[in-house]
C-alpha cells in the first residue's frame, strides 16, 4: 500500500517529465540576498540536481496491522477535518466527525463515515464547542475512535487535551504532552531554543498578564516590539507596538483575541524585526530523538501575520543558510525528543541572519506545499507515528527525503481586499474548482454554501507545483483565474495582484510586501497578464452573477411600473433574434463625397453649399430617435440600431442624415435602457461612419428639461461633436431667442453643423390663428440666420404644418434666404405627413424628415417610402433606393413587434390634432400616463382639456418643456375637473404642479408675446415667488466640474468616471447616481439580446446567451421557489451546467403586506439613507454584536455599510440583495 503511494506520488512530481529541478534554485532568484558565500549558487545546483535525480522517497511500511487505527476522529472542522478524513480513510480507517448545527451543512459532517453534534449553550459561541474537551472525548469514547487529529488551530496545541486524549486511553495525532508543554508556550519554546544554541530576537523570557507587566518589560527594551498570543499561532493574537501610547491598547485586543481563540490570554514580547523573510523548516519526530526535515517554506506573504502564500522550497534562500536553518531545527527538536510533525519557524533579516521565533506543534495549513514537493504524505506520516511506527518504519529517511520543483499555496477567504479585508457574508451562488496538471484543491465550497461570521473566513486552499518558479506562478495564476466563486467576496484578485507584481516575481518577499504595496488591495482597478481581455479585466469578471440576478429579479417582480410596459403583450418567454438585414447594391452611382466627408474636410459652411447645390430632395431619416420616441415611448435598444448598422450606412448613404441622439433618448437610456447614451453615440458612429448623425438640442437645456449653468451647455456640445455628432438642430420649447442663441453659439464652438430652429404651431395659412403668422416665423428666421446658424429647420412637433402652410412658408423662407439650406420636420398624426413634406420641398425646402416605413406614420415621422416612391425619376428625387430600403422595413416591422408592449394603443391618426395641437412624441406619453391614472376613458376629455390649458397658459409653441407644462396643466384639470375660467378664479389657492409654477415663474424662458396676465401675478404672488427676468440660465454660476470631479471619482473610483460620466451627473445627477447603483447590482445589462431583457424567463426555458464571438452562456432557469415568510424567492439556475442560486424580494408579496416597513422600534436595523442593497451580511439564526456590518447599501458611495443597532439574534430579514429602500426602511431584526 505504502510503496504504491509513494510511487503515485513521485509521478506526480514530475508530471512535466522534467527530471532536472535546479530551476527551481538558479536564474534570478539564486543570488538575491546572498551574503553567505559567492559560491552558494554553485552549491545550491549541485545539491539540487543531486536531490533531483535520486530516487523517490521511500515511505514503505512493515505491514498496515501494526499501526493501525480502526476508527479516526477529526477534531476540527471545515478544509483541515476533510484533509484527516482523506487520509484516513486512503489508510483503511473509519473516520469520526464533530460539528456545531451553524457546520450542519458543511463536508467534514457529510463527509465523514458517522458526525456527531456538538452542544453548546444557548449564549455560546459555535468557536467554543470545538474548544470543549470534556465533550469531544465524550462522543470519541462513546463513538469507539481509537485515536484523534486535532487538525490546526482550536484544541491542536493544547497540552490538556492531549493529556485527556491520553487519559482516555485515545492517542492523540501530535505531539506529547511534554512537546506542546515546552513548545505550545512560545516563552517556553524560546527557552529551548536559547538552550539549544539557536539564536533568537531579543524579547520576554517568560508570560506577560496584565498591562503593568508589558509597559514596565517595553520601557527597558524599547520599541518597536511584537506582541505575540503566548498560545497558539495563525496570526491571532499578534500586535506590533511602534508607539508607547498605543501599547496598552493593543496588548489588551491582542489578550483578548487569545482568550477568545485559544483559552490564554497571556501574551509575550519581541523586538520587531523590520522587513524580515519568514522560513519555517517542517519537521517530523518519533519520540526517541530521532528528527528528520522536510526542507523548508517561505511564508513571508503575510497580512496582519497571517500567511496568505506560501512556496517551497524557500528557493532565493542561499544553501548554507538553508542547511543551517534545518540543522537548527532539527538539533531544536530533536533534544526535546519531539514526536509528530511540527514546524520551526525563523525570521531572516536583510542581512540574512536568521533569529527562531517559535515551534508550531502541529500540522499547518501550508503543509500541502511540503508534500507536493517531497511527495511524503504529512497526515497519513502524522498517523503513522501516532500508531507508533519510527521514522524509519514510516519510511522517513533524511537522505531520500528531497525537494522537487516548487510548490506555492494560496488561502482563498471570504473577504473584501478593498475595504481592508473586512470578512463579506452571505450565500455562494456560484462555486466551481480548478483544475489541471499539477492542481491541488483543499476546501469545502460549494453553490448555495452559506457564510457565516462565526468561522476563519478561508474556504478554499489550492497548492500548485511546477519544475521552476515562473511556471509555478503562471499556474497558480491560471487557478485564480479559473476558480469561479461568486456571491460573496474574496481575496482572489488580491492574490492575482500579488502573484504579477514585479517584486513577488522577482523573488523580492519579506513580510512587509503587503503593507508596502497598498495598490495590491485597490483590485477593481487592476489589469492582469492574461491573452483574453474577460480574465484580465476584474470590471468583466463576475458579470454573469449580476445579469442573472436582473433575469431572476424580471422573472420574480417583472418590470417596474414606471417602465410602462404592457405585460398582456409580453411573449412568454423569449423569442428568437431578429436577424440583421441585408441589403443589395446600389443600381445606381454614389455621390462622389458624402456629405460628412465635406462636413469634415470643409466645415459646416462647405456642408451647407454642399446642400444647396444638391439636386433632388435630401432626406433625413428619425427611426434611430423621433419615430421611436414618438411611437414607443423611446424604449429603443442600442442593440437594434446596431443590428441594422451596416444596412442603414449602405441604403440611407444618400440621406442628409441620421437623427439618432438627444431629445429624450439621453435621459432615457439612463433610466429605463441602463445604457450610457455616450457609448451609443460613439458605438454606431464607429459602425455608420458615412452618415452624418443628427442631434436634438434644446437650446440652453442641452438634453435636460431645465436651465444648466452656460459652461455646462459648452461642454456637452464639444463632447457631443467628438463624439461623433455632425448635425445639431437647436430649438428652444418657447422660441425664446435668449435660449436659442446659447444653443446656437455652443453647437458653433464645438464645430458642428447648426440648425437653427424654428418651433412650429398654429397656422400660418389660417390668420385666424392670432400671433403665429408668418412674419412672426419669417422675423424669427432672420434671428437665427443672424446668429450664425447653418441651415433654417423648421420643427412641426404636433403635424400642424399641412401643405398648404409647408407652401407658403417655405416658399417665404426660400425667397429671404437663397443660400441657407431650409430643412422641415412633422408629425403624422393627422395623416398628412406625406402630402406636406411632398409640398415642402416643392416650395423649396432642401431636406425633410421621415421614417423607415414600419416606424411612419401617427404620431412619428411620415413613411420615407412614400416620399421616395413619389419623388422616383422627377427633379427631386431622393436617391434612395426602394430595393434596398425594403429590407430595412422588414428589420424594422420585426424589431416594432419585439416592442410591442411599449405601443401606447393607438391604431390610427388623428385628425384632431389640429384643435389640441398635442405634440407627437407626447401624444403617446399622455395615453399612457391617463392609463396610469385610470383616466383611461377620460382621454378624449383630456385632449380637450389639452387645447384648453394651451389657451389658459397663453397659446404657447408646445415641444418639450413647454409641452409638459401644458399637458400637467391638462390632466391636472381633469383630475380637478376644472374649466379654463375655474384655473384663473382660484389660482391663488390651486395646488398647481411644479412644471405650471416654475413655468410661470419665467424659468424656461420668455413666451411669445409674454405670460398670461392676470394668472401669473396671481401664481407668483401667492406663493411669495419673484418672477425669473431674462434668460433663466444666465443667473446661474458656472458648474464646478473640478469638484464634481472629485466626488465622483471618490465615489465611484478615478478608473471608473470619465469626461462623459461627469456630463451625464451634470445633466441628470440623481438619474446617473440610480444608473450607478443599477449596475452594482445587475451589471451591464445591455449586453442581454432584447428579447431576453424584455421577456422574463420561464421555468424550464433555456436559453443560450452570446457575449461575443466564440464566447456563449448556456442559461437554463430551472425553479423558482415559493415565496418564504420574508417575501423572498429563491431562483435556481444552471449556467453552462452548473447550478447558480439567486435569491430575490417577491415585491407582490410584499404589497400584500402593505408598505415596506420602518425601523425605529427596539433591535430593528434600518436604512440609512435611500438606496439598493447590495450586501447581506447575515442570515436568520445568526448572533452578531452591536456594530457587526449586517447589510451593504450601494447610494452614491460604493457598499456603505450598514451597522447592527444592538447585540443579540438575527430573527427576520426583509429585504434581498437587488431591493431599492428609502432611508429608515427596515432591513433587519434582531431579538
Amino acid at each position: 500500500m505504502w510503496k504504491l503511494s509513494a510511487a503515485f506520488l513521485a509521478t506526480l512530481a514530475l508530471c512535466n517529465n522534467n527530471n532536472n529541478a535546479v530551476d527551481a534554485f538558479t536564474g534570478p532568484f539564486s543570488s538575491v540576498g546572498s551574503k553567505v558565500s559567492s559560491s552558494s549558487p554553485t552549491l545550491l545546483r549541485e545539491t539540487v540536481e543531486k536531490e533531483a535525480t535520486s530516487s523517490a522517497p521511500s515511505v514503505s511500511s512493515p505491514s498496515s496491522e501494526k499501526f493501525f487505527f480502526k476508527n479516526i476522529m477529526a477534531a476540527n472542522r471545515a478544509e483541515i477535518a476533510v484533509r484527516i478524513m482523506r487520509a484516513a480513510t486512503e489508510m483503511n480507517a473509519g473516520t469520526v466527525g464533530i460539528y456545531v448545527n451553524e457546520d450542519k451543512y458543511s463536508q467534514h459532517r457529510w463527509g465523514a463515515d458517522r458526525s456527531f453534534l456538538l452542544e453548546k449553550e444557548d449564549d455560546a459561541t459555535p468557536i467554543s464547542a470545538y474548544l470543549d474537551i470534556d465533550q469531544i472525548i465524550q462522543i470519541a469514547k462513546d463513538a469507539d475512535v481509537d485515536a484523534i487529529h486535532p487538525g490546526y488551530g482550536f484544541l491542536s496545541e493544547s497540552p490538556e487535551f492531549a493529556q485527556a486524549c491520553a487519559d482516555a486511553d485515545i492517542a492523540f495525532v501530535g505531539p506529547t504532552v511534554e512537546n506542546l508543554n515546552r513548545f505550545a508556550d512560545k516563552t517556553s519554546a524560546r527557552i529551548a531554543a536559547i538552550n539549544a544554541g539557536v539564536p533568537v530576537v531579543p524579547g520576554s523570557d517568560g508570560a506577560l498578564r496584565t498591562s503593568e507587566e508589558v509597559v514596565e518589560f517595553v520601557e527597558g527594551i524599547g520599541l518597536p516590539v511584537i506582541i505575540k498570543a503566548s498560545m497558539g499561532g495563525g496570526g491571532k493574537g499578534m500586535r506590533v507596538v511602534k508607539r508607547m501610547e498605543d501599547l496598552v491598547s493593543l496588548f489588551e485586543s491582542a489578550s483578548s483575541e487569545a482568550l477568545t481563540s485559544f483559552g490564554d490570554g497571556s501574551v509575550f514580547i519581541e523586538r520587531f524585526v523590520d522587513r524580515p523573510r519568514h522560513i519555517e523548516v517542517q519537521v517530523i519526530g518519533d519520540g526517541t530523538g530521532n528528527v528528520v526535515h522536510l526542507w523548508e517554506r517561505d511564508c513571508s506573504i503575510q497580512r496582519r501575520h497571517q500567511k496568505v502564500i506560501e512556496m517551497a522550497p524557500a528557493f532565493t534562500l542561499p544553501m548554507e543558510l538553508r542547511v543551517q536553518l534545518q540543522d537548527y531545527a532539527v538539533k531544536l527538536t530533536s533534544e526535546a525528543k519531539y514526536k509528530n510533525a511540527g514546524t520551526v519557524e525563523f525570521l531572516v533579516d536583510s542581512e540574512m541572519r536568521p533569529y527562531f521565533i517559535e515551534v508550531n506543534p502541529r500540522i499547518q495549513v501550508e503543509h500541502t506545499v511540503t508534500e507536493e514537493v517531497t511527495g511524503i504524505d504529512l497526515v497519513q506520516a502524522q498517523m503513522k507515528i501516532a500508531a507508533g511506527a519510527t521514522l524509519e518504519e514510516a519510511g522517513l529517511i533524511q537522505e531520500n527525503i528531497s525537494a522537487r520543483g516548487v510548490a506555492i499555496q494560496c488561502r482563498i477567504t471570504t473577504e473584501n481586499p478593498e475595504r481592508d479585508f473586512a470578512p463579506d457574508t452571505g450565500t455562494i451562488s456560484l462555486y466551481r474548482h480548478a483544475a489541471g496538471c499539477g492542481v491541488r484543491m483543499d476546501g469545502v465550497g460549494y453553490s448555495g454554501l452559506k457564510i457565516t461570521p462565526f468561522f476563519d473566513s478561508m474556504i478554499v486552499k489550492y497548492t500548485v507545483r511546477g519544475s521552476n518558479f515562473e511556471e509555478a506562478t503562471a499556474r497558480m495564476s491560471r487557478v485564480l483565474q479559473e476558480c469561479r466563486i461568486r456571491g460573496v467576496k474574496t481575496n482572489i484578485p488580491f492574490l492575482l495582484n500579488c502573484l504579477q507584481h514585479p517584486d513577488f516575481t522577482n523573488g523580492e518577499l519579506t513580510t512587509a510586501f503587503i503593507d508596502e504595496h497598498p495598490g495590491l488591495k485597490k483590485t477593481s482597478t487592476s489589469m492582469w497578464q492574461f491573452a483574453n481581455e474577460f480574465q484580465a479585466d476584474p470590471k468583466k469578471l463576475g458579470s454573469s452573477e449580476r445579469r442573472l440576478r436582473y433575469l431572476a429579479n424580471l422573472a420574480v417582480n417583472g418590470h417596474p411600473p414606471e417602465l410602462g410596459v404592457d405585460v398582456n403583450r409580453l411573449a412568454s418567454g423569449a423569442t428568437a433574434s431578429i436577424p440583421r438585414p441585408v441589403v443589395p447594391k446600389s443600381t445606381s452611382a454614389k455621390k462622389e463625397r458624402s456629405l460628412r466627408s465635406i462636413l469634415l474636410n470643409e466645415g459646416p459652411e462647405g456642408m451647407a453649399k454642399a446642400v444647396r447645390d444638391n439636386k433632388g430632395l435630401l432626406i433625413m431619416d428619425t427611426t434611430w430617435r423621433d419615430a421611436h420616441q414618438s411611437l414607443l415611448a423611446t424604449r429603443m435598444r442600442t442593440q437594434e440600431f446596431e443590428r441594422c448598422s451596416e444596412a442603414t450606412n449602405e441604403a440611407m448613404a444618400n440621406a442628409f442624415s441620421l437623427e439618432m441622439w438627444g431629445g429624450a433618448t439621453f435621459d432615457v437610456a439612463m433610466r429605463f435602457l441602463h445604457e450610457c447614451p455616450w457609448k451609443r453615440l460613439e458605438s454606431l458612429r464607429e459602425k455608420v461612419p458615412d452618415i452624418p448623425f443628427q442631434m436634438l438640442l434644446r437650446g440652453a437645456n442641452a438634453v435636460g428639461y431645465t436651465n444648466y449653468a452656460d459652461n455646462v451647455n459648452y461642454k456637452f456640445c464639444q463632447q457631443a461633436k467628438d463624439s461623433g455628432i455632425d448635425v445639431f438642430r437647436v430649438f428652444d420649447s418657447l422660441n425664446y431667442l435668449d435660449n436659442l442663441k446659447l444653443g446656437v453659439d455652443a453647437a458653433g464652438k464645438a464645430g458642428g453643423f447648426v440648425e437653427g430652429t424654428m418651433s412650429y404651431t398654429g397656422d400660418v395659412a389660417d390668420p385666424s390663428k392670432g400671433k403665429y403668422n408668418l412674419e412672426y416665423y419669417m422675423k424669427l428666421g432672420r434671428e437665427l440666420v443672424d446668429m450664425g446658424s447653418h441651415s433654417l429647420a423648421i420643427k412641426d412637433m404636433a403635424g400642424l404644418l399641412t401643405p398648404r402652410a409647408a407652401t407658403l412658408l417655405v416658399s417665404a423662407l426660400r425667397a429671404e434666404f437663397p443660400d441657407i439650406p431650409i430643412h422641415v420636420h412633422t408629425h403624422d398624426t393627422a395623416g398628412s405627413g406625406v402630402a406636406s413634406m411632398l409640398a415642402a420641398a416643392e416650395a423649396g425646402a432642401d431636406v425633410v424628415d421621415g421614417a423607415i416605413d414600419a416606424m411612419s406614420g401617427m404620431t412619428s415621422q411620415p413613411s420615407i417610402g412614400a416620399i421616395a416612391a413619389n419623388l422616383r425619376g422627377t427633379d427631386l428625387d431622393t436617391g434612395l433606393e426602394m430595393a434596398q430600403l425594403a429590407p430595412l422595413n422588414t428589420y424594422w416591422e420585426n424589431v416594432r413587434s419585439l416592442y410591442a408592449p411599449f405601443e401606447s394603443g393607438q391604431l390610427s391618426g388623428s385628425s384632431d390634432v389640429y384643435q389640441h395641437e398635442i405634440p407627437g412624441g407626447q401624444y403617446t406619453n399622455l395615453l399612457f400616463q391617463s392609463k396610469q391614472l385610470g383616466l383611461t376613458e377620460r382621454w378624449p376629455e383630456i385632449k380637450r382639456k389639452y387645447a384648453e390649458a394651451n389657451i389658459v397658459l397663453g397659446d404657447i409653441p408646445k415641444v418639450t418643456p413647454s409641452s409638459k407644462v401644458v399637458g400637467d396643466l391638462a390632466q391636472f384639470m381633469v383630475q380637478q375637473n376644472l374649466e379654463g375660467k375655474d384655473v384663473l378664479d382660484q389660482a391663488e389657492t390651486l395646488a398647481f404642479p411644479d412644471s405650471v409654477v416654475n413655468f410661470l415663474r419665467g424659468d424656461i424662458g420668455i413666451p411669445p408675446g409674454g405670460f398670461p396676465e392676470p394668472l401669473r401675478t396671481k401664481v407668483l404672488k401667492s406663493r411669495g415667488l419673484e418672477p425669473v427676468e431674462g434668460r433663466p440660465g444666465s443667473f446661474l454660476k458656472d458648474y464646478d466640474f473640478e469638484k464634481e470631479r472629485e466626488a465622483l471619482y471618490k465615489a465611484y473610483g478615478e478608473e471608473n468616471i470619465d469626461e462623459k460620466d461627469l456630463l451625464s451627473y451634470a445633466l441628470y445627477p440623481g438619474v446617473f447616481k440610480d444608473w450607478k447603483d443599477y449596475q452594482v447590482v445587475y451589471g451591464d445589462t445591455d449586453i442581454l439580446p432584447t428579447e431576453l431583457f424584455l421577456n422574463p424567463m420561464k421555468v424550464g426555458q433555456e436559453v443560450d446567451l452570446e457575449l461575443g464571438k466564440g464566447r456563449s452562456r448556456v442559461i437554463k432557469m430551472v425553479a423558482i421557489q415559493d415565496v418564504d415568510e420574508n417575501g423572498s424567492r429563491e431562483v435556481l439556475f444552471e449556467v453552462n451546467g452548473e447550478p447558480y442560486y439567486m435569491s430575490v424580494t417577491d415585491h407582490s408579496a410584499e404589497v400584500e403586506g402593505g408598505v415596506r416597513e420602518k425601523a425605529g422600534a427596539p433591535g430593528t436595523v434600518g436604512s440609512p439613507m435611500p438606496g439598493v442593497v447590495v450586501g447581506i451580511k447575515v442570515k436568520v439564526g445568526d448572533k452578531i454584536k452591536e456594530g457587526d456590518t449586517v447589510a451593504t447599501l450601494s447610494a452614491m458611495k460604493m457598499e456603505t455599510s450598514v451597522p447592527a443597532t444592538s447585540t443579540g439574534v438575527v430573527t427576520r430579514i426583509v429585504v434581498n440583495v437587488g431591493d431599492k429602500v428609502d432611508g429608515d426602511d427596515l432591513l433587519i431584526e434582531i431579538e
